[in-house]
């Protein structure tokens, strides 16, 4: 304690349980800051996963479903994830058939850019698909 209060510096206990314990002269104010700041560039280079969403209807037209793919393949280039989804409304439940065809029409359609992680399938009153874009070396 005498030679950290010599150089103006403070005693750290580094590893308590350890015989003898460990400790170490350092500035701790700067330790903390150094601390700080590598949890920032370990959070910087952490990769966050966006969903962007697409929706259509069952009986979406060609020149709709050629805007939408336009975005698609624009979110899949950008490095997010697609969901898409056909949203029933009312009656038009009926043309499940035609919602599955679309959302696969699209999987096909952007199969360059990225890769299907879920199939269609019905949750409600939506059928969803979940397209992943496919990593550039």
């Amino acid at each position: 304690m005498a030679m950290a209060e010599a150089e103006d510096l403070d005693l750290v206990m580094i590893a308590e349980k350890a015989d003898p314990p460990v400790c170490k002269i350092i500035d701790y104010k700067k330790f903390l800051y150094d601390q700080k700041k590598k949890q920032k560039e370990i959070a910087a280079k952490a990769q966050k996963v966006v969903i962007k969403e697409i929706r259509f209807g069952p009986q979406t037209d060609d020149h709709d479903y050629e805007f939408k793919l336009k975005h698609a393949r624009k979110f899949l280039e950008e490095g997010a994830k697609l969901k898409s989804f056909v949203f029933f409304r009312g009656r038009s439940i009926i043309y499940k058939e035609q919602g599955e065809l679309l959302l696969l029409r699209l999987a096909q359609d952007v199969s360059d850019l990225g890769k299907v992680e879920a199939l269609p399938h019905l949750e409600g009153k939506r059928m969803f698909i979940l397209i992943a874009p496919i990593k550039k070396k």
